[in-house]
């Protein structure tokens, strides 16, 4: 099977009511970033911040995945599917798709703050103070804050480096370093960007725009790969 290693940003979940960072009516209308998800927000009001995570979690276990996620499922029958997503929600697993690199962490877990190895899976959806792991720290929200560095980026570069077909879907391709992973995939690997945006992709590889949301966009997208690749297996 060949490779197809797809990069999903806020577009996809955005479709399922969870609400984006960055577009018109999106959560930064509300927060300051420097006050919610950041280090420094941390340090200054550790209550804010878990109420704002919990917020989002609340929110997100009243959400269920849509034709995009599900849409990425149905291409695991064609291709070896690798999903890298910047979001930090679980509706890729809750749909059904089997492999998952999360960029930007998961909001479903929590992490030590003074052993990052230490994972939890968070029950429900508030996270308190006072919830503190096995060496008796307190827990934190298990997402990479702005100004915090992306542990799992080599290993997506690394997929992304073999990959046959490589898919945006759901991402205006502005954040860094997650934009940057379109450098590392082949030159002869055609690339599909499914947005209804306009998306600057500098690069000199094929490019293929589905100007679609992702409920619309990826059942355009699984017909047009099924035409281009199912007759070789």
């Amino acid at each position: 099977m060949k490779k197809l290693v797809v990069l999903t940003g806020s577009g996809i979940s955005a479709e399922s009511g969870i609400p984006t960072f960055r577009d018109m009516g999106g959560l930064w209308e509300q927060y300051n970033f420097i006050d919610v998800a950041s280090p420094e927000a941390w340090q200054k009001d550790k209550e804010l911040v878990l109420r704002f995570y919990n917020e989002r979690r609340k929110k997100l276990l009243e959400s269920e995945p849509n034709i995009g996620h599900y849409g990425l499922v149905e291409l695991e029958q064609f291709f070896d599917v690798q999903i890298i997503t910047q979001n930090v929600d679980d509706l890729h697993e809750r749909a059904g798709s089997k492999k998952i690199l999360h960029l930007h962490g998961e909001i479903r877990k929590s992490r030590s703050t003074v052993d990052p190895n230490l994972i939890y899976d968070i029950k429900g959806w508030e996270l308190k103070l006072g919830d503190k792991c096995e060496k008796e720290s307190q827990l934190r929200p298990h997402v990479v804050w702005f100004g915090e560095a992306v542990p799992e980026i080599a290993n997506a570069s690394l997929l992304c480096s073999k990959a046959d077909v490589f898919v945006v879907i759901g991402t205006s391709m502005n954040v860094y370093p997650a934009a940057g992973l379109v450098d590392y995939v082949p030159q002869n690997s055609p690339i599909y960007i499914v947005d209804p945006g306009d998306i600057n992709v500098s690069i000199r590889k094929p490019v293929i725009c589905i100007k679609q949301k992702a409920t619309t966009g990826v059942p355009l997208l699984i017909n047009e790969l099924k035409n281009k690749y199912c007759s070789i297996y």
